[in-house]
């Protein structure tokens, strides 16, 4: 039997960091995981992901983001790849559209760098992006594209450097109540921590079935690589953000040529149910149909422009996005770390900052990311 301090039950973003954070405080920590850090199933395990500041009124996201590239920053000192591209973010809306407007505001709360850019510095600034005649956007110049797999690897690396013991395997269900001694693996591995941190994202709702099952919502997301055409520079990181469209009720959202991957699309509605084990990942041509025309009319010199790579993932929703990061109800010593709804990846510094606080009794709780907040009818508040 393996003894720790804390055992961490997930190896994604939020997991990694986690670990990482209390190992650099002096604790014995496990890492454990079904199928490795940065694997194809998890939702840490895409090629990239986006970190931007604007959340409309959810401040708490806002502040945590920037909190985040702090961290982000700190932790790639010195990195010889370049894991993060700040290609900036830019944020489309209607004219007048509130959520822009509360996210201006969130912003300069919390000491985040934006410009507001009306249809015509639009149209001037980003000449390759076609957007309504009556458009308006937030910029944010130093947000940009998190390279989310490689970094997953990295941190949980740099975890195990520190003496973080990282472990394969699928935990059991734990089972009792009061103090919980040891997890099980499948395998029929004890695990013993003074401790326990459940961050298992998708997999949170079936291993606790009860507690989980009707408040964590998996659902499946695809995602689409479109070629650039050749020679032309307009596409990558260095001319192109990272970009998020509410002038489109689908909301769709994407990011450049980064690594000559292609120009990434996808839509931020929830797909239909999904298992994160056992899930088909082969997209839809209905799927491929919509991001085409959808890339054909806002960048118009992609019409033509091949699918080179698609992928599908999942969210990991909550009723209505929040985090949720809470004691569980019937363990004194396990905490669950989830809910990343789509949009949880950039935080994943701040995330185990704030998880590493609660275990070591230096932060109270934020009640909007308490259990208790979860309901069982999805009712989207963040975005």
């Amino acid at each position: 039997m393996n003894r720790f301090d804390i055992a961490v039950i997930g190896a994604g973003v939020f997991g990694s960091w986690i670990a990482y954070r209390l190992v650099s405080e002096g604790k014995r920590v496990a890492l454990v995981d079904a199928y490795g850090a940065g694997n194809s199933r998890a939702s840490s395990g895409g090629e990239t992901r986006i970190l931007r500041f604007s959340y409309g009124a959810g401040e708490i996201y806002t502040r945590m983001a920037v909190r985040a590239l702090e961290l982000w920053r700190e932790f790639l000192h010195g990195c010889p790849e370049t894991l993060f591209h700040a290609t900036g973010a830019l944020i489309a809306a209607p004219a007048g559209d509130a959520m822009l407007h509360a996210s201006r505001e969130a912003m300069l709360g919390a000491g985040a760098h934006f410009e507001t850019l009306d249809s015509e510095q639009l149209r001037r600034r980003f000449p390759q992006i076609s957007f309504p005649e009556d458009s308006a956007a937030v910029f944010e110049p130093s947000s940009g594209a998190l390279l989310a797999r490689r970094l997953t690897n990295a941190v949980a690396s740099a975890a195990r450097r520190k003496g973080a013991e990282i472990l394969r395997g699928r935990v059991e269900t734990p089972s009792g109540a009061g103090r919980l001694p040891c997890v099980l693996t499948t395998a029929g591995s004890l695990i013993e921590a003074e401790t326990f941190v459940f961050s298992c994202g998708p997999w949170l709702a079936g291993l606790f079935p009860q507690l989980l099952g009707e408040r964590i919502f998996p659902t499946r997301q695809e995602i689409f690589f479109f070629g650039i055409p050749a020679g032309d520079t307009r596409f990558g990181p260095d001319a192109l953000p990272v970009w998020l469209d509410r002038t489109d009720p689908r909301l769709p959202y994407g990011i450049p040529d980064i690594e000559n991957r292609g120009v990434k699309v996808a839509f931020d509605l929830h797909g239909p149910p999904f298992d994160p084990d056992s899930g088909e990942r082969i997209v839809s041509a209905e799927s491929i149909a919509a991001a085409r025309e959808y890339l054909a009319r806002r960048f118009p010199a992609l019409n033509d422009a091949p699918l080179v790579e698609s992928r599908v993932c999942q969210y990991e929703n909550t009723s209505s996005g929040d985090f949720l990061i809470d004691r569980h109800p019937e363990f004194d010593n396990v905490w669950i770390a989830g809910g990343g709804s789509g949009h949880g990846f950039k935080h994943g510094p701040a995330v185990g900052e704030y998880v590493a606080d609660l275990i070591v009794g230096r932060r109270t709780p934020e009640p909007r990311f308490a259990l208790a907040a979860k309901q069982t009818k999805q009712d989207r508040t963040v975005y």
